[in-house]
């Protein structure tokens, strides 16, 4: 079985430094350095695609531009990459969300991945309209993702639940084929709602240790469902020809953290109600040392911004090392990025990509493009 990777498209900017913010908490000033236009993201898109990503991730919230619409015209510059787009289900109705995949699909040649996010901050739910708790949050997810899978099975659906009705809801055209649902959440009732709905359990990147005690408590919910579901994980990557290198770049990155920033930022996140995210905070604890957390797995994104803040640091091998321990753990989808996101594509793409497939653990996702050989260091 080959490895799937995804990579991403920073549509809340880009830069040398890194772009901090999310999860309730807004861009940093780097983001203005290479803004998201179109032209920009459609040069990542291609590149990831070149490369041989699967698809690219687009987050969601006020930090960022819209998932849909900035997807639905990077596509169109694009030729077979997916878009795992990420967006929220209490801001849209089921029927128009399933309507809306469905004609993506159609316009995209089914290149539709969808990353429903629950939404861990109250605060901007608010500044949306929506009122609910976390916990009737995750309920409504449910009661949305039901109605959602029934309209793509070209169901007629009436549904009166807690939070969500529909009468004599159907779709003209189902979608073909039907999206996979990638989700992430580390609280009991997300466990729940993964166990009965999703295709891909999305984990941040935590220790080896702790991500396998998440993959156990998923795959045992859906087991109790009569399901299975795959497992993915989200990282950062900072790959280079040698560990030195890697680590050089790192330091670079935590040298540009404004210490006023960082303050700012982990105020902010600290009032996170998201499992996730303060699972993540406990990995730094706010301070600067002590960063490498498991061998090659480095905290200090987290320090400036939300939800996943981790990264695989280090030299092409040990960074393919990582990779192949996470995936004997059950993880068999990879969601990357790295600052910025053009070049750290082409660091990982030609450097570590051709390492898994000479271990056999990963191949062309389209067969018609070459791998690129392996880059070695020049001698000197």
């Amino acid at each position: 079985m080959s490895l799937t990777f995804h990579w991403f498209l920073p549509t809340n900017g880009d830069s040398r430094h890194v772009v901090g913010g999310g999860h309730g908490t807004p861009a940093t000033v780097s983001g203005r350095d290479r803004p998201p236009t179109v032209a920009y993201l459609s040069q990542i898109a291609r590149a990831a695609e070149d490369l041989g990503f699967v698809g690219a991730l687009t987050p969601t919230g006020a930090w960022c531009e819209d998932a849909w619409l900035t997807t639905a015209m990077v596509a169109q510059q694009s030729e077979r990459l997916k878009f795992l787009v990420a967006f929220r289900p209490g801001f849209v109705s089921p029927t128009l969300a399933a309507q809306m995949a469905s004609t993506f699909q159609r316009q995209t040649g089914g290149r539709l991945l969808l990353n429903v996010v629950t939404g861990g901050e109250s605060h901007e739910q608010r500044a949306y309209g929506d009122f609910l708790d976390k916990d009737a949050r995750y309920r409504r997810t449910g009661e949305f993702l039901e109605i959602v899978r029934d309209l793509w099975e070209g169901k007629t659906v009436d549904l009166a639940g807690e939070f969500l009705q529909v009468e004599d809801a159907t779709l003209a055209r189902v979608p073909d084929p039907v999206p996979e649902i990638y989700f992430g959440g580390s609280s009991p009732i997300a466990g729940e709602v993964a166990a009965k709905h999703v295709d891909v359990y999305l984990t941040w990147g935590e220790p080896p240790a702790q991500v396998a005690e998440k993959i156990a408590w998923v795959r045992g919910l859906a087991a109790k469902e009569g399901r299975s579901v795959r497992f993915g994980i989200r990282l950062h990557v900072i790959t280079r020809d040698t560990s030195e290198q890697a680590w050089a770049e790192a330091d670079r990155l935590l040298a540009g953290f404004d210490p006023e920033t960082v303050k700012s930022v982990q105020a902010g996140l600290a009032r996170s109600e998201s499992e996730g995210q303060q699972r993540m905070l406990a990995l730094h604890g706010g301070g600067r040392d002590g960063l490498e957390i498991h061998p090659n797995l480095w905290a200090g994104i987290g320090l400036v911004r939300g939800g996943a803040g981790t990264a695989l640091v280090g030299s092409h091998d040990e960074v393919a090392d990582r990779i192949a321990e996470y995936h004997r753990l059950g993880i068999d989808e990879f969601v990357l990025s790295g600052y910025p996101h053009l070049e750290e594509a082409y660091w990982f793409g030609e450097g570590v990509l051709p390492r898994l497939a000479a271990r056999g653990l990963w191949q062309h996702p389209f067969a018609d493009r070459p791998i690129p050989s392996a880059q070695v260091p020049f001698a000197s």
